[in-house]
């Protein structure tokens, strides 16, 4: 075990262990693909339809495009749960996530040939990989430093700009190559880098050793951070059991049967239709009370400290709820505005200065993370050949790929600004702001978990203000300033850095032990919701737009962040009695 160890933790790349930034790598392709692949989706179901052009898309109105994403986006929040225990209890992190990368890999092959049926196969596919993918790279790397605990923070920092690395490139190239050479060039490419992650991965055993090999002697735990466990038991009861079947089975047909109606295809809930709502509606209202009822009943049953900070975890989730639904909308009426809204025309100076702004943005990241790469390679060659062969050819494909697409964007006169562009500007801003952002945590001025969400919220509502200036008082035929979109994305980024580091710890530090994975389950589950519910109200930018103009439809939004950030403040004291000391 020394020698295994030896390998992953005490070769040096930068100071830190060699196996952490193979796991960057790792995180780092997978996410290149997931992104690329989602910044595409709506822009592919919504373009026009052009027969025999390989830039027509399949002509879906933002509702039903936005209502099939929505389902999706809420699978991909359910499956880790699910991969998650299947990982601790029968296969281990590792085999875990070569299943969902080999998965994920097919998956991006069924994009890539874009019939009706491999596509919906291809989703299917990609929702089951990321359920046994997300949730055990970050497993592994919590083994890896098991030993280490004082060297977590910078690892978790330095894994986190990973993921960003590949949202961002991701997001760039593949949007770039699906905006003009077609659809299956960016569906494609993203299946190219996850085919290559799996490899990488798989060729990498002789540095990682045993790290995510399931041993039947140990339980293999995604949460370490547990508090001790209580004395008093409260067994799910068969009324539980029963309205968790129930709740289940209801959310999942609504999830399922919301893009099928909408398309007009099927409606199971059709029978239920009457003057006040579709039957569908009705259901889900149904099922949003039983499952209110369900986590109630259960809290309420355990002993008081227990119930209370179980209550607080339940207030702050309802709060990460409003969040994602104001937040998330990047994927899907963000991509609308960008291309339907925006003046993205570039000509003479602009062009130029956008072009030179653009290389930096993509060079400068891109020659770094070649550097850490080439020091990896000189680190670890001897033990994983294979693999840093694979890392290379990654590198010198997506260079191949950056250099084609500013080469191109010089050699124009005049251009528009992708449409993909924009939702690189998330992962941009988090990889460039994450760190100042962190060094107030560590000051003084720390807020407590309520504020901090408070003050998240107050960011993306500004976010929402900025392009509602934008788009008020437009005339006919007039665009919003790119300047208000850029806005929009900076501030919601900086919401982001705000909350989403925040919820789960506060999970693990709240909950019993033994109700860990009943907590994060839920905890993931409403956010699920969340995705669901930001995918639905995204989905009616039309409507709005022409009944009530498109500022109110920003306007909406700023106004739900700005309710919600004034009532979880509001809600600090409280909160902060409910945790019973916990901070």
């Amino acid at each position: 075990m020394e020698q295994q160890k030896k390998h992953y933790f005490d070769t040096k790349v930068l100071g830190q262990p060699s196996g952490l930034f193979f796991l960057f790598f790792t995180e780092m392709w997978e996410r290149f693909s997931f992104y690329g692949m989602r910044v595409l989706l709506v822009q592919f179901l919504t373009a026009e339809i052009l027969f025999g052009n390989p830039k027509g898309g399949w002509g879906w109105s933002p509702e039903q495009a936005a209502s099939l994403y929505g389902t999706y986006a809420m699978l991909l929040y359910l499956t880790p749960v699910l991969g998650g225990i299947i990982a601790d209890k029968y296969i281990g992190a590792r085999n875990a996530v070569i299943t969902g990368a080999i998965i994920m890999t097919l998956g991006q092959l069924c994009l890539f040939l874009s019939t009706p049926i491999m596509f919906f196969i291809g989703l299917t596919c990609l929702v089951i990989g990321v359920g046994f993918f997300k949730p055990n790279v970050p497993s592994i790397l919590s083994q890896m430093f098991k030993e280490h605990s004082d060297k977590k923070d910078s690892a978790y920092t330095i894994f986190y700009m990973g993921v960003n690395s590949g949202s961002f490139f991701g997001t760039m190239l593949c949007g770039y190559l699906a905006m003009t050479e077609g659809w299956s060039w960016g569906f494609g490419l993203a299946g190219i880098f996850m085919a290559l992650g799996t490899l990488q991965f798989i060729f990498a055993k002789p540095l990682m050793g045993d790290l995510g090999v399931l041993k039947k002697e140990e339980h293999i735990d995604h949460y370490e951070e547990k508090k001790p466990d209580t004395e008093k038991r409260n067994p799910f009861t068969l009324v539980d059991t029963i309205l968790i079947v129930i709740v289940t089975l209801l959310g999942l047909t609504y999830a399922f049967n919301d893009p099928l109606s909408k398309n007009g295809m099927y409606d199971v809930f059709a029978w239920a239709d009457n003057p006040l709502m579709r039957g569908q509606n009705l259901f889900i209202i149904i099922t949003l009370v039983l499952f209110i009822y369900v986590i109630f009943s259960r809290i309420l049953r355990y002993e008081r400290i227990v119930r209370n900070r179980m209550l607080a975890v339940v207030s702050l989730a309802i709060f990460i709820m409003f969040f994602y639904v104001t937040f998330d909308q990047a994927p899907s009426s963000l991509i609308i505005i960008a291309r339907d809204h925006v003046d993205r025309s570039l000509t003479g100076s602009g062009l130029l200065t956008f072009n030179i702004i653009n290389s930096l943005i993509v060079l400068v990241p891109l020659t770094i993370i070649s550097y850490v790469l080439i020091q990896l390679a000189i680190a670890t060659w001897k033990h994983i050949p294979i693999t840093n062969i694979i890392l290379l050819l990654c590198f010198l494909l997506i260079w191949v790929v950056a250099v084609y697409m500013l080469k191109n964007e010089f050699a124009k006169t005049d251009s528009e600004i992708s449409v993909a562009w924009f939702s690189v500007l998330n992962p941009f801003f988090v990889i460039t702001l994450a760190s100042s952002v962190s060094k107030i945590w560590e000051s003084k001025f720390n807020p407590p978990a309520a504020l901090k969400y408070g003050f998240g919220l107050f960011f993306v509502a500004i976010g929402y203000l900025a392009i509602w200036l934008g788009s008020v008082d437009l005339g006919e035929g007039a665009k919003i300033s790119v300047v208000f979109l850029i806005l929009t994305y900076l501030f919601h980024t900086l919401g982001e850095l705000f909350i989403s580091p925040v919820g789960l710890s506060y999970v693990s530090k709240l909950v019993p032990a033994r109700m860990l994975a009943f907590m994060f389950g839920m905890w993931y589950l409403g956010i699920a919701i969340a995705q669901k519910i930001a995918a639905t109200l995204g989905g009616q930018i039309t409507y709005v737009k022409e009944n009530y103009g498109l500022d109110a439809f920003f306007l909406i939004f700023a106004v739900i962040a700005t309710v919600a950030g004034v009532l979880v403040i509001l809600l600090h004291p409280m909160i902060k009695r409910l945790m019973h000391g916990i901070k």
